[in-house]
């Protein structure tokens, strides 16, 4: 019994919201206590409010920085504070005080993602003040410092417990981001097999378009892990076991690329093997080394040994599956079995690289370990970056012009209406207004919602349980319960965080009187959201999809150019292949995400048909795929033949998916490629190397593995650049062609 509740402990430790919910369950309880010893239930909310903007402020960093953080973050707060309590009485001044601030705030988010955190916290706490200055009735004439030190302290209870938290407990969110990206490998390995899956009328364009979509997030949980590292990295590049999360990384890095490599067009191999079992032992292969990922993130968690024997067998298995097929001497199979040898080399590589992830110390493998920092180096840097986003084509700048008229609009609405409780209508437009359409319709309806069944169980447990401490305990959970969901499950959220709302006021006054001015409100506020990020400068992702797919194609061709340096010079980890690799991967998972926020639009702005994105997604990620096997069986060309002909070619494509990706980028129409691709076709092809097998008594073409793919490369550039021409040109009618046919 005692081991089974140790186990279960050791798991819930695991996880990575209870930490942050610990926390906030430590701040909470403490003001709670505090309020019940002084007898003063008053003190609770500015305390809560201060806490709650602390906690939404948080950014992962090593306690150093993130004490940093909390003081830079306490700053900002007290100058908020202060402001909105000096201007609350004139509200000219104020409504110009709250648009200015609100423009600059957002617009300090194009420095960084810690820097986004931290504005963004800031404007919370300035309606937080507001909230709290209109319960009281306004600003008092004695003591008006009172309450912004109370929302101050609050914030400085929550930074101390969180700079304590980090110092005694640094590696865990180490730890808890290296096991969601080798769970989301495992997703990828898993969704990868099922396009080896030897069957006949399946859908393998919704198989390898789920497949773009969960590249994407992999990626995000790399970039995730990657800052998380390089924060801790800083001042401390000798510490082992910080060297030790790196060298996993990597392996993470190395798994991915192998992971997404694709040697040969699956559905020729399909009607070559159909009889045969070898492509359910890749898929069987891939499957396993899925759910081995899987296992090695939940031993990299638990500190338990890694197992990972089912697909060392399954590798076993595939190997006698292809010598098999050898022993037939099967003429028709004979060029197929090569390409399937080097998709069996691949998941061998993979296999060895998912055994030494767990313990990379035993490796002897020296690398180019450094890591490329985003964030800004000087001031003139941060200023740099902020100058480039003052134009109307950045999305930063349109959401910034765009919140600050909707809380401009929500404030001169309040005064005019005069509402209870009216600066709930300004909070709730700031929450639910978001960058783009979809993210906001989709707080738009989770934050009604959720208000509705907030406020509902808010009435019944005051009227249940009418008792102070009673009450007290529900504010506790309501308040855990929400920074536990604030991501994931936003509805549980908004309701926990109403429900937290109507008992604390229930502790200093009528919280049934909250009730309607609370669901009036957030009408109100949700409603001014959504009119806002409709009108003004909306942020259509079709309008965007163009530029992005350029990117896209830029991305990998730089991909391309550091793969061929790498065939001249030799194979070497070093970091601008790194960058480079990481930047395609980031630009495709970037498409994916304007693809998925264009089909929450209405159909009459999208620019595009859906399915002609979902077309260019799909092409483009086969493409990467291309790319990452040529860059997993890199290596120093060695003979001149092969320098004076495959070099070259490369050097070609490079060039084409420059063309396109200018082209496209201006909006400009691709000429037909079938010229050029043909000729680079023939020269692949010119005059093969011939050998002779010594078991078979006949010469045969050789497998060149660079060939294969620049040829599989070659023969993506024509699709390519007709979908892109579809991207930019009229769409036409008629059925889309199918995808699978590009890569057959």
């Amino acid at each position: 019994m005692s081991t089974s509740l140790s186990l279960s402990l050791r798991r819930l430790w695991t996880l990575d919201k209870f930490a942050y919910s610990l926390r906030v369950f430590l701040a909470f309880s403490g003001v709670i206590t505090l309020g019940w010893v002084l007898d003063e239930a008053a003190l609770v909310i500015p305390l809560f409010l201060g806490i709650s903007a602390s906690a939404l402020s948080e950014t992962d960093d090593s306690w150093q920085g993130r004490l940093q953080a909390l003081l830079v973050t306490l700053s900002c707060f007290a100058i908020a504070s202060l402001i909105v309590q000096w201007l609350y009485p004139w509200p000219w001044l104020f409504a110009l005080g709250l648009g200015s601030a609100t423009f600059t705030l957002i617009m300090l988010g194009a420095i960084g993602q810690r820097f986004a955190t931290i504005a963004a916290g800031t404007l919370i706490l300035s309606i937080y003040t507001m909230i709290n200055i209109e319960h009281r009735g306004g600003v008092p004439e004695e003591g008006p410092w009172r309450q912004p030190l109370l929302l101050l302290a609050g914030a400085a209870w929550y930074g101390l417990i969180s700079v304590v938290w980090c110092a005694l407990f640094e590696r865990q969110p180490l730890k808890q981001s290296m096991a969601r990206v080798y769970k989301e490998l495992g997703k990828y390995l898993i969704l990868k097999s099922a396009l080896l899956e030897p069957l006949r009328d399946v859908d393998i364009e919704g198989r390898r378009l789920a497949l773009a979509r969960q590249n994407g997030q992999v990626v995000e949980a790399l970039n995730q892990a990657k800052e998380m590292i390089f924060r801790r990295l800083e001042g401390q590049r000798g510490d082992h076991k910080l060297n030790r999360y790196l060298r996993i990384y990597f392996a993470a890095q190395d798994i991915h690329e192998r992971a997404s490599s694709t040697h040969y067009p699956y559905a020729a191999l399909t009607d070559a093997f159909f009889h045969h079992d070898v492509l359910f032992r890749c898929q069987r292969l891939l499957d396993q080394q899925g759910l081995a990922c899987k296992r090695l993130g939940k031993a990299l968690l638990l500190n338990r040994p890694f197992d990972h024997r089912q697909s060392e067998q399954a590798l076993l298995d595939l190997r006698a599956s292809i010598d098999n097929l050898h022993a037939m001497r099967e003429p028709r199979w004979r060029e197929l079995l090569f390409p399937l040898e080097a998709l069996a080399d691949n998941l061998a590589t993979l296999e060895e690289q998912l055994a030494t992830a767990h313990n990379p110390d035993v490796s002897d493998t020296r690398r180019d370990e450094g890591l490329f920092n985003r964030s800004p180096s000087s001031l003139s840097d941060a200023w740099e970056r902020i100058r480039l986003n003052l134009t109307l084509g950045s999305p930063t700048f349109r959401h910034a012009l765009r919140l600050s008229i909707a809380l401009l609009a929500g404030y001169g609405l309040m005064r005019l209406i005069d509402p209870e409780q009216g600066f709930w209508i300004l909070l709730t437009t700031l929450f639910v207004c978001r960058p783009n359409f979809a993210a906001t319709r989709r707080f738009f309806t989770q934050r009604i919602i959720g208000t509705v069944l907030g406020l509902v169980a808010g009435w019944a447990l005051i009227t249940l349980f009418p008792h102070p401490l009673a009450q007290s305990l529900i504010v506790l959970i309501a308040g855990v319960a929400f920074f536990a969901n604030r991501e994931e499950h936003y509805i549980i959220a908004t309701a926990s965080i109403t429900l937290l709302v109507l008992c604390s006021f229930n502790q200093v006054g009528s919280g049934f009187d909250l009730i309607w001015p609370r669901l009036f409100d957030t009408l109100l506020g949700a409603a001014i959201a959504g009119l806002a990020v409709f009108f003004i400068l909306p942020d259509w992702q079709g309008r965007r999809l163009y530029r992005q797919a350029a990117n896209a194609l830029d991305a990998n061709r730089r991909y391309l150019e550091e793969i061929i340096h790498q065939y001249e010079a030799g194979k070497q980890d070093d970091l601008a292949y790194r960058l480079a690799r990481r930047d395609a991967h980031n630009a495709d998972a970037a498409l994916s995400t304007i693809l998925t926020n264009m089909l929450h639009e209405p159909g009459h702005y999208r620019k595009h048909d859906a399915d002609d994105g979902l077309r260019f997604l799909v092409l483009d990620h086969t493409l990467l795929s291309y790319l990452s096997a040529l860059g997993a069986h890199r290596h120093r060309l060695t003979e001149e033949k092969d320098k004076a002909i495959l070099i070259p070619v490369a050097r070609r494509i490079d060039e084409l998916l420059a063309y396109c990706a200018d082209q496209l980028l201006h909006r400009q129409p691709i000429r037909a490629l079938e010229g050029d691709v043909e000729a680079l076709l023939v020269q692949l092809d010119g005059e093969p190397p011939r050998t002779t097998s010594p078991d078979e008594s006949q010469a045969v073409v050789a497998y060149r593995p660079v060939q294969s793919q620049l040829r599989l490369i070659c023969r993506q550039l024509i699709p390519l650049g007709d979908a892109a021409n579809r991207l930019i040109l009229k769409p036409q009618t008629g059925p889309s062609p199918d995808l699978d046919a590009s890569h057959t």
